[in-house]
């Protein structure tokens, strides 16, 4: 099978999507990744990835307007776009740089027949409108089109503070309808999400179920933490891990940590940054937290040595009907190590954590309630390791990438 992938975040950014495609490369199928130049979550270009220090090289494609790369087996065609920054208008130049230079590549692939596939996989983050030049290909080259979707739009950016009614609104609205019913078949990361297709978009068909998996490295992780001493053994350490966002509602979490400073052996950490980072530490600094600490961001091949110290994880998401249907990756890295999570949350990770019975929930946004959560768990050793067993059984009963890969390739080739 040839799989043109179609993405405006991949490799150097870590999304879960950079896995599947060099597995994928790894069975033997061939993929090409149509993508933009890495910038999340900093904002800013990385390094070695200028556009104007790329159009010099050997790899860039003058007919294609394109940097040409390949890593792990994956051909990768890099677009031209505008970086995120900070700030709203840059985050719209952002996504509407990137629809409008890939949209332009692939009519050109088209147009030339510079690359030939089977099929277009769209993984669809924020913002909807990178499933343009897959719908471009589709209708040029008239090949089927496999949308799997991981943030529901229009309700993404009203859940960032777009006001869900006005001109705007109802233009996002049907812009974002057409282009979901383009897709032959939406595969998507959360049970929940089914609804608001059906619910709110009028499509009910061609559906299908397919939760992310974690990669290999957390499977490897340990659930048992290692304490050298018996006072170390009383020493609670939770961890968030990922993108400190506007939707993460990290704010409970340091709010929490307020809480229970009088604990002093729990201790709070953050480890990762996104655009919500800078407020976030300065809240903490506002609040005189002390039980708190920053790491920022770490490469992923860093990650196990915060898994490891994690006594639990800690899940948290703004309070939002639609954004509570989200089962973010995280939680799938969070359960392959066979550790307990913590939640301030509603909908979908609420429901799995209790299905798996693999730790403790309270309502999105309750900063109390999370700190009432934390401290039941601290103080039941009994359950500890119990909530750690479960959420690995459960991980590799519903997860497991084995499955992933199996359902993925039988959805294609159906």
């Amino acid at each position: 099978m040839k799989l043109m992938v179609i993405s405006q975040y991949f490799y150097p950014e870590q999304f879960r999507i950079n896995d599947v495609c060099f597995q994928l490369a790894e069975m033997g199928h061939e993929v090409i990744v149509l993508t933009g130049l890495p910038n999340y979550p900093s904002g800013n270009i990385f390094d070695d990835y200028e556009w104007d220090s790329l159009t010099t090289k050997s790899n860039y494609s003058p007919k294609l307007k394109a940097y040409l790369e390949e890593i792990n087996g994956v051909e990768i065609i890099r677009s031209k776009l505008s970086p995120r920054k900070s700030g709203k208008k840059n985050l719209i130049l952002n996504y509407l740089s990137f629809a409008y230079h890939t949209s332009k590549i692939a009519y050109n692939l088209a147009k030339k027949s510079l690359e030939s596939f089977d099929k277009i996989l769209v993984f669809q983050y924020s913002p909807v409108t990178m499933v343009l030049p897959g719908i471009i290909l589709k209708r040029k080259l008239k090949k089927p089109l496999y949308l799997y979707c991981f943030d529901l739009w229009p309700e993404s950016i009203v859940s960032a503070g777009l006001p869900n009614h006005g001109v705007l609104y109802q233009l996002i609205y049907f812009l974002s309808k057409w282009i979901y019913k383009q897709a032959d078949k939406i595969f998507i990361s959360s049970k929940n999400f089914r609804t608001y297709f059906q619910n709110k978009l009028g499509i009910y068909q061609n559906i299908y179920y397919l939760p992310i998996y974690a990669e290999a490295l957390f499977s490897a992780v340990t659930n048992t933490v290692v304490k050298s001493s018996e006072d170390q053994e009383n020493n609670i350490n939770l961890v968030f891990a990922g993108n400190v966002g506007e939707m993460q509602s990290v704010e409970t979490i340091i709010e929490a940590a307020k809480h229970l400073e009088s604990c002093s052996n729990i201790h709070f950490h953050i480890v990762g940054d996104g655009s919500a980072s800078e407020r976030c530490i300065q809240m903490a600094k506002d609040l005189s937290v002390k039980n708190i600490t920053f790491h920022g961001r770490h490469p992923l091949e860093e990650m196990p040595y915060f898994y490891e110290m994690a006594d639990a994880f800690l899940v948290t998401l703004k309070k939002n009907e639609f954004i509570s249907y989200t089962l973010p990756g995280k939680v799938q890295s969070y359960m392959a190590a066979g550790k307990p999570l913590l939640a301030a949350i509603d909908g979908e990770v609420s429901e799995v954590i209790k299905d798996a019975e693999c730790g403790l929930c309270c309502p999105a946004e309750d900063d109390e309630g999370l700190a009432e959560i934390i401290l039941e768990f601290a103080q039941d050793k009994e359950n500890r390791r119990k909530y750690g067993d479960c959420s690995k059984a459960y991980y590799e009963k519903n997860f497991s990438s084995e499955a992933f890969f199996s359902s993925l390739i039988s959805y294609l080739q159906e």
